[in-house]
């Protein structure tokens, strides 16, 4: 047996006694694996199927059977007379490049915009999955309407009308794979029609200026202060589109005032924009219901988005688009080039939810969790940190504190993730150069039980 053998069996042999009755893929499988890593060199001749058979304790035939079967795949090359050698690979056989660096682990992760996954409604979405699996016709598992499911349109329709005091017919909406997937293909309408600069709000989340720039558009951040956007700087800004977070602004908690929404509308009218609704949050109020949709106020200039994100799960992927009526259609054609429309069962599930009542159920159960949780931070930092401001208190699953004047919320940060406590500067979410509007930390509170953020801000508060 010459050294190439014995390398080979010693790179196989592992494979026969730890696969059990599967013993023939095991031994193809790390016989690929070693071909893909160069573990076996270019070149180098294989034993013939009847001595490797005989040196794994393999049929004859098992063997045949994977090296035709890495032949076929190209990892072999197999001609009659001359027997078999590993195949010239190409940078598929390169070794794999290091993996990412592993995510921190932090003891306390107060990072906002997670609600609380262990309140997700597992039951009743389990339920309303075997239902729309035990009622839907054959029809269903064919490819989807890539405008979305229509039980769920309509549902949402309602739904929206009802809570958020938005006319909406289920043709007016796009259903998408979650806000993101709707602001990307808003944005390619956008640039389609030649628009090269978006405005945002400043500070919001830098994921939404990047996630723009990738669809080649120049986010243009504008100041938002106590009433929301600054529409006068905004309508200097060489900017025909905006993105709002009117409900509830993202981080500073802060919801659009009636004159800005007046002036925003007038800013859209006279340079023919387009404002995007981003409705971040606007299910969790706790001092009384949340704003109308100001798309109600406009349905011809403004574009709403929604999602299940911060009322169920991020992992569910289900969002919303109602866009400009002159828009719909390229969004559309948009969204089936893109991914040919979402899975439609999960978006059924949703629909048996809403319209079962356990969607409404679920945030009113949340939102008697997410106060309580917030009471418990809010009470904490009083006790713990009575010079810190907390700012936005009163919707959300975030509040945002305001540190002392001169403060740079960027080394505070870095000083608490040492004591392994995740707490965000607000620094990371503004597009100024010369900073937030004042030094802060953007604490989510959601995903934490009570006990959880009266120990967090002990950690925080020692030393």
């Amino acid at each position: 047996m010459n050294a190439e053998w014995t390398t080979l069996r010693e790179l196989l042999l592992p494979a026969v006694s730890a696969s059990g009755g599967r013993r023939g893929r095991a031994v193809e499988a790390a016989l690929r694996e070693a071909i893909r890593t160069r573990a076996l060199a270019t070149g180098t001749r294989l034993p013939s199927s009847r001595d490797l058979a005989g040196q794994l304790g393999l049929a004859r035939g098992t063997v045949t059977a994977l090296y035709e079967q890495l032949i076929a795949e190209g990892y072999l090359i197999g001609k009659r007379g001359s027997g078999t050698h590993v195949a010239p690979l190409g940078d598929t056989g390169t070794p794999p490049s290091a993996p990412p660096p592993e995510r921190a682990r932090w003891d306390f992760d107060l990072r906002p915009g997670l609600p609380a996954l262990s309140a997700f409604p597992r039951a009743e979405w389990l339920a309303a999955e075997r239902e729309v699996l035990a009622t839907a016709p054959d029809s269903a598992l064919g490819y989807p309407d890539p405008a979305g499911h229509p039980a769920l349109r309509a549902e949402l329709a309602a739904y929206l009308g009802r809570v958020r005091a938005l006319p909406t017919r289920p043709d007016d909406l796009v259903i998408t794979s979650g806000a993101a997937e709707a602001l990307s293909l808003f944005g390619a309408a956008l640039r389609e029609q030649g628009t090269r600069r978006i405005a945002v709000e400043d500070p919001s989340h830098p994921g939404q200026a990047d996630l723009f720039r990738r669809q080649s558009l120049q986010p243009v951040g504008i100041p938002v202060d106590d009433k929301g956007i600054n529409v006068t700087r905004l309508s200097t800004s060489d900017c025909r589109a905006v993105v709002v977070s009117a409900a509830h602004q993202f981080p500073l908690g802060v919801a659009l005032h009636p004159d800005r929404r007046r002036e925003l509308l007038g800013w859209a009218a006279e340079v023919d924009g387009l404002v995007v609704e981003d409705d971040y949050d606007a299910e969790h109020r706790y001092d009384r219901p949340a704003l109308g949709a100001v798309r109600a106020l406009d349905p011809e200039r403004v574009c709403y988005v929604g999602s299940v994100s911060k009322v169920l799960a991020p992992a569910l992927r289900i969002g919303w688009l109602i866009p400009p009526p002159r828009l719909r259609e390229s969004i559309v054609a948009a969204k089936h080039m893109h991914d040919l429309g979402c899975a439609p069962l999960p978006q059924a599930a949703l629909a048996r939810l809403i319209g079962s009542g356990g969607y409404d159920r679920h945030l009113r159960r949340t939102r008697r969790l997410y106060r309580q949780r917030r009471d418990a931070l809010l009470g904490a930092l009083a006790q713990r940190r009575p010079e810190w401001r907390p700012v936005g208190i009163a919707a959300g699953l975030h509040v945002v504190v305001r540190l002392p004047e001169g403060t740079d919320d960027t080394a505070t940060q870095a000083v608490l993730a040492e004591r392994g406590v995740n707490a965000p500067a607000l620094s990371q979410f503004t597009h100024n150069p010369a900073g937030p509007p004042f030094p802060g930390l953007v604490l989510g509170y959601a995903a934490l039980p009570p006990d959880r953020l009266r120990a967090a801000v002990d950690r925080i508060a020692t030393g």
